[in-house]
């Protein structure tokens, strides 16, 4: 937590160890959802979150970049 808010490279650095973290465990409980289950849509699920994840990661770390660069751009 302690660096999550750092420069764009911290902040990509801490959201992508967060997400493989969640989608770890989530495989995990999938896991035996498909096997209790016997169908495909716990797994289904858990891609739909694993996308989700990653796609708000992305939208975090290209909004700070550009913070950044806007900020670096400022100071010329």
């Amino acid at each position: 937590m302690a660096y999550h808010d750092g420069d764009a490279n911290m902040c990509s650095v801490w959201l992508c160890s967060r997400n493989d973290a969640i989608s770890n465990a989530s495989v995990m409980f999938t896991a035996l959802g498909v096997l209790g289950m016997g169908t495909v849509w716990p797994d289904l699920l858990v891609a739909g979150e694993m996308v989700a994840l990653a796609l708000t990661a992305a939208v975090a770390v290209v909004r700070h970049a550009r913070a950044e660069l806007a900020l670096a751009s400022a100071r010329r």
